[in-house]
């Protein structure tokens, strides 16, 4: 049996690798990005105008409207610096001019059949190069816009549409297989007979991993040695990762390592040190393939999918009670989480075990207590995972 940071360490050297792939750009929202996008001009490319008004040069009260910068149109002129020009957003400053005042400042009348801007703040209040955007302020040709390695969301969108990203190299997803095993377990459209359960883990861990933009395969496989075999066989060959519920742990038909080791799937660990999801059992075949057998309890599973699964930042939280505990093992306590005094404080609900997954729906994560202390005290600062965000 190992601890919970050497079997997260072990988990992470043998995460799957993923395909790189070129998709059109709309495809890689949500995706992970695999190449480094710089900028291929300035950004703006141009100074722009920030406001809807005119442009001038110099100081004067009034001016004469000589033309319109329309957003859009090649760069204009202004001919004579006692004149000015109406200038639209997101327009080319017309050469010339270095000063934008906005419409809500200036005056229009005709004079003489002459169009005239004249305006009506105080000089005090201008300076040159305001409402300009000037070229290059927000970043410069060759800069880097995005780093390969993030999460594509609809701002990483935007900035490869403005650098001309027709195509983009991404992280394709891996093709998941969610299993859950059991004679006892029947579909969530059958009415159970008084010794059967509805499969809720594979619905649980499906969703979960919906919500990080990974589509998966459900299937029931009972608890038959030949047919666990033979399904598990398919099952390996069709998919890159496999998250399996139930058949880990010591029963007499618990078959999964006897059968995952004769499949070809090198056990890299079988238990860690901690409670719940202790029986947990990962694997990796020479395909690269990566098995996480995990717990059949449903609190077990889902623990061992958000701990070693999925990838979240780091959390601490502050414990609001006491709690105890007396075996020399990493305890994982639902908790709810609130915010007091700009810390983020934890409520534990350490519910009826490991198969009490109702008293999830009340939690928003585990607090994780170290295996080396039996009692652990409100005040307290302990990492967090994370299950609702």
């Amino acid at each position: 049996m190992i601890s919970v940071t050497e079997a997260l360490k072990i988990v992470k050297e043998n995460a799957f690798v993923p395909h790189i792939s070129e998709v059109p750009l709309l495809e890689s929202l949500g995706l992970i990005l695999a190449e480094n996008i710089t900028a291929d001009r300035d950004f703006p490319p141009f100074d722009r105008v920030a406001m809807d008004g005119i442009a001038i040069n110099h100081k004067l009260a009034s001016f004469k409207i000589e033309a319109c910068q329309y957003a859009g149109e090649a760069q204009k002129t202004l001919q004579n610096p006692e004149n000015c020009m109406e200038v639209m957003t997101g327009g080319v400053l017309p050469l010339g001019c270095d000063t934008v005042i906005r419409y809500e400042d200036v005056d229009i009348q005709e004079v003489d059949a002459v169009r005239v801007a004249k305006i009506t703040i105080p000089f005090s209040e201008i300076s040159p190069g305001q409402n300009i955007h000037r070229q290059g302020a927000d970043r410069k040709t060759g800069d880097l816009l995005l780093q390969k390695g993030l999460k594509i969301s609809p701002p990483e969108i935007a900035v490869m549409a403005s650098v001309g990203k027709v195509t983009v190299k991404v992280e394709m997803p891996p093709s998941v297989a969610v299993i859950s095993t059991g004679d006892e377990l029947v579909e969530i459209a059958t009415h159970p007979l008084p010794f059967q359960i509805r499969m809720s883990n594979s619905y649980m861990l499906s969703s979960a991993l919906e919500r990080v933009g990974v589509k998966a395969n459900l299937f029931h496989l009972t608890d038959d040695k030949v047919l666990l075999f033979c399904k598990l066989n398919e099952i390996l060959l069709n998919h890159d990762v496999i998250l399996l519920s139930g058949g880990v742990s010591a029963g007499k038909k618990d078959f999964v390592p006897e059968i995952l080791t004769n499949l070809g799937v090198k056990k890299l660990f079988h238990k860690v040190a901690q409670k719940p999801g202790k029986p947990f059992w990962f694997g990796k075949n020479v395909e690269g393939k990566t098995v996480f057998a995990l717990p059949g309890n449903p609190v077990s599973t889902f623990l061992c999918f958000c701990k070693y699964f999925l990838e979240r930042k780091n959390e601490v939280v502050v414990l609001d009670k006491d709690v105890f505990f007396k075996q020399d093992l990493t305890y994982f306590v639902p908790v709810k989480t609130y915010f007091q005094d700009g810390k983020l404080m934890a409520t534990p609900f350490e519910g009826s075990g490991s198969a009490d997954f109702a008293n999830l729906t009340d939690c928003d994560g585990f607090v994780e207590l170290p295996a080396e202390n039996q009692v652990f005290k409100k005040g307290e600062v302990f990492e967090f995972v994370r299950f609702r965000f």
